[in-house]
């Protein structure tokens, strides 16, 4: 009588039996979630680690490709700012209104002079570029943010961010970001598990797509910290967890605080830090300013103690406010006290310090920064771009083991996968019940993990009901 058998299909079978009967009832289940992450959520996570390589890369590019109009050859002594105020005034004629003046942050660099309209969109306005010691124009850009970046990287934020698709592009990022930090940490305990199981298993031969396996894992590990810093700071920028988190910072008194503008000298308010990276409001359109005012409030900053090079003088945004002074420098060390000016006597209405921040929001800024690779400027986008090239290089080998381990006729006769809810009732009460728990009360902090974790199970429970 022939024998039909395939020694490494046996081994192979062997092997995963093995395996099977050497780990815990509740690693199937992570693995069989991991796979369901990695294949249907991966897709999304790799776009935006693609796009977010390219953001990192914008400082760059920008300081090439809008030169002319951030950087000037004369660095003589600079003009008052109301002569380049009224200068970019000239320009703009009656299509705008001044919103705001970041005076040049140093030699050779150029004044900026923004305004909106009520055709510009949320969070935009246009930017008149200003030689500050001759007071020519060096550009008319649109800008995007309080962080006022220019139109390349506004697009390619907006396109990390949402795909240009609106609130609806935003989704994607926010189940990228749900996801990623559990596909982080349960890959890590898969790989403990694995590297536990090979020790264990010394002299049995590999099954298949053990090496291509081995590295996914190790590679994961050693990438974990930045895995879970893009998902925790990428999930505070979000429609929906982001609402969540900010509800919880301002119910623990973590919110960033901000000058108040108003005359009565209210309190500090907490303000959204997002802003600058396109949740913010439409910008209210000032009142009039004058522009001789802009250096005369700056006096006064500066003599309050505002003494970082790169600033904005904001002016009233309506009747009976004050002008606003903000250091904008968030590299390290990070400069971001403000000030309140009352135009009729030059006093002080209201500020905010950095170094009194509390700590949460200080973490806030910082991680904030960190994520849009302006922290520790090139150090921080290499670090960025090395974590981000690493999820990318993560999800093509994840891609390639699935692809390996795809059913075939030479594998017919290995072990069929169980699914989730088969491997959930075959655990006790006291295991799945606070899985459940723990489920429910993500699903609704975090609503796109939540109703995508059902798809899944569906997903699952086809797949599984098919012969």
């Amino acid at each position: 009588m022939t024998n039909n058998s395939n020694p490494a299909l046996d081994a192979d079978g062997i092997n995963a039996a093995r395996a099977h009967l050497a780990q815990p009832g509740w690693l199937p289940l992570l693995r069989r979630l991991h796979f369901y992450i990695g294949l249907l959520v991966g897709p999304f996570i790799l776009v935006a680690a693609a796009s977010g390589v390219l953001y990192a890369l914008t400082p760059q590019i920008e300081d090439v490709v809008y030169r002319h109009a951030l950087y000037t050859p004369n660095s003589g002594t600079a003009l008052p700012l109301a002569e380049q105020v009224a200068v970019a005034s000239e320009i703009v004629g009656g299509d705008g209104t001044l919103f705001a003046v970041r005076p040049a942050a140093g030699p050779g660099t150029t004044t900026r002079v923004m305004f909106v309209s009520r055709n510009t969109g949320p969070s935009e306005s246009r930017a008149i570029f200003i030689d500050p010691a001759t007071a020519e124009v060096r550009g008319d850009l649109g800008v995007y943010g309080t962080s006022g970046v220019l139109p390349i990287r506004s697009w390619i934020d907006q396109f990390h961010r949402g795909l240009h698709l609106g609130d609806t592009g935003r989704l994607y990022s926010e189940l990228a970001a749900s996801w990623l930090w559990i596909v982080a940490l349960g890959g890590l305990v898969l790989w403990w598990s694995a590297r536990r199981r090979a020790r264990a298993a010394a002299g049995v031969r590999p099954a298949v797509g053990a090496t291509l396996r081995r590295r996914h894992g190790t590679l994961g590990a050693w990438a974990l910290i930045g895995f879970l810093f893009f998902s925790v700071t990428g999930l505070t920028w979000s429609q929906h967890a982001g609402g969540n988190i900010s509800v919880l910072r301002a119910h623990y008194g973590w919110g960033t605080p901000s000058v108040s503008t108003a005359l009565d000298q209210k309190p500090s308010m907490p303000v959204d830090e997002h802003a600058h990276h396109g949740h913010g409001a439409k910008a209210a359109l000032s009142v009039g300013a004058d522009p001789a005012m802009f250096d005369t409030v700056l006096l006064a900053a500066r003599q309050a103690g505002i003494d970082a090079d790169k600033l904005e003088i904001r002016p009233p945004a309506a009747a009976g406010k004050a002008w606003t002074v903000t250091e904008i420098d968030r590299s390290w060390p990070t400069q971001v006290d403000a000030v309140a000016i009352d135009p009729r006597d030059l006093s002080v209405v209201d500020q905010t310090y950095f170094n009194e921040f509390p700590l949460a929001a200080k973490l806030t800024r910082w991680g904030i920064d960190a994520h849009m690779g302006a922290l520790f400027g090139v150090a921080n986008q290499l670090i960025l771009i090395v974590f981000a090239v690493c999820l990318i290089v993560m999800i093509v080998w994840g891609y390639a083991m699935w692809w390996r381990k795809r059913p075939t006729q030479k594998r017919a006769a290995m072990p069929a996968p169980r699914g989730v809810l088969a491997l959930l009732r075959d655990m006790p009460a006291r295991v799945w019940l606070p899985l459940l728990i723990v489920a429910a009360s993500l699903g609704w902090f975090l609503p796109l993990l939540g109703i995508s974790l059902l798809a899944f199970l569906i997903v699952d429970a086809v797949v599984m009901s098919r012969p």
